[in-house]
């Protein structure tokens, strides 16, 4: 068993979210996975954004799928960083990563470029949606995928062996010891978030989540050097080392 610490959107609670500034943070501060979002520009090329508008992460104006690439490349994503592609992740970063789909549209975008480059390793494609992972199932089985929920409910479950999805995204203040248990029963793989400090990381270790996502990548290595109970926790996991970094 392993302990995975996903950074979400990279290291946002540091960085401007979803930029290569953030992802290589993330990398920095120890993270095993990166955590990404995917819309498709008018143009029909895959960028990094959470948002259906630019507003709030950007300083421009206007709904990312009416925008080309090159307007949106022009935008300012924080800290002069501009809004990448899911190339330039690919390329620039070396995790793991769990690429959420935003948009239904973006699906079929992200699954071609998966297979051809060959990543079915390296990437779990994510969703809110059952109906894009049921689609994403259909067009590319080969694919590692995941269902996100706020909610821990036994529906969620459920639906995740009726689809053969073997990753759940839960949200951590709705998981107990419990659930995870039942979770673990069905051979599924449950993921907390958001963990974004240490009682929240302190909660996830002990009802036996098998990772969390954070704003702040560095919260394992830095907590289990702070805080007895996280170093004796992760030390009680096989395979997972005592500290990181």
């Amino acid at each position: 068993m392993t302990f995975t610490l996903v950074g979400h959107r990279g290291a946002m609670g540091l960085e401007p979210e979803n930029t290569l500034r953030s992802f290589r943070r993330a990398v920095e501060e120890g993270a095993d996975a990166i955590e990404l979002d995917l819309r498709l520009s008018a143009d029909g090329q895959l960028v990094i954004l959470h948002d259906s508008d630019v507003e709030r992460t950007t300083d421009g104006k206007g709904k990312v799928a009416e925008m080309t690439l090159a307007e949106i490349k022009a935008l300012d994503a924080g800290e002069g960083e501009s809004i990448p592609t899911f190339d330039e992740v690919l390329d620039s970063v070396a995790l793991p990563i769990q690429a959420e789909i935003k948009a239904p549209d973006a699906a079929r975008a992200a699954l071609d470029t998966i297979r051809d480059r060959g990543l079915f390793d390296r990437i779990t494609v994510t969703s809110f949606s059952a109906d894009i992972i049921r689609a994403t199932i259909e067009y590319l089985p080969e694919v590692r995928t995941g269902l996100i929920s706020s909610r821990a409910r036994r529906e969620s479950v459920d639906l995740a062996r009726e689809m053969g999805v073997p990753l759940l995204c839960l949200g951590l203040a709705e998981l107990d010891a419990e659930f995870v248990e039942l979770c673990r029963q069905e051979r599924l793989e449950v993921i907390g978030w958001p963990a974004n400090d240490e009682n929240q990381l302190v909660h996830a270790l002990r009802i036996g989540a098998d990772g969390v996502t954070s704003d702040f990548p560095g919260l394992l290595r830095d907590s289990s050097r702070r805080v007895p109970e996280v170093e004796t926790l992760l030390a009680n996991r096989p395979g997972v080392e005592s500290a990181r970094g």
